[in-house]
């Protein structure tokens, strides 16, 4: 029977090898890096496709939701939306019941580019040599970690 893995000796803590932030780091940038082709032909970059995801599941949703869905605050979204905004492909108005909230709505544009992007979670699964059970313990694991991390 193995052994599971030990914690690093405080001798070792500081080491690069040791951190369990480098390689979910290294993970993320490489997994951008890997969508690049992918997003380029439809004009997008991985934040505001990130955003259109959330869309393209429940258009017209508030700047907040969207900000919570994608653990990003409203200061790092607004200049992205702002640019989706001005490539047509969503549009931001004030909430009718609320006019402190702003709402963010697909446009025919935006709701016309999601058949264009749906192949994308496929070829990014090829492109990453990941088997599909592999890929969802994985996930799972990530969300795990990510659930624990929220302050």
């Amino acid at each position: 029977m193995s052994q599971a893995p030990a914690f690093p000796e405080p001798r070792d803590a500081l080491k690069l090898s040791s951190q369990l932030c480098f390689p979910v780091y290294a993970a993320a940038n490489a997994i951008q890096k890997a969508y690049r082709p992918h997003l380029k032909p439809l004009g997008l970059t991985y934040p505001q496709y990130l955003v259109m995801l959330v869309l393209w599941e429940d258009d017209g949703v508030s700047l907040g939701e969207i900000g919570r869905r994608l653990h990003l605050d409203s200061g790092t979204l607004t200049p992205l939306l702002k640019r989706l905004e001005a490539a047509g492909l969503v549009a931001r108005r004030r909430s009718d019941e609320d006019e402190r909230v702003v709402v963010i709505s697909l446009t025919a544009a935006g709701r016309a580019l999601k058949a264009q992007a749906e192949p994308i979670p496929f070829r990014l699964a090829e492109d990453l040599h990941l088997e599909p059970a592999s890929a969802l313990a994985l996930k799972a694991g990530l969300e795990a970690l990510l659930a624990g991390v929220r302050l």
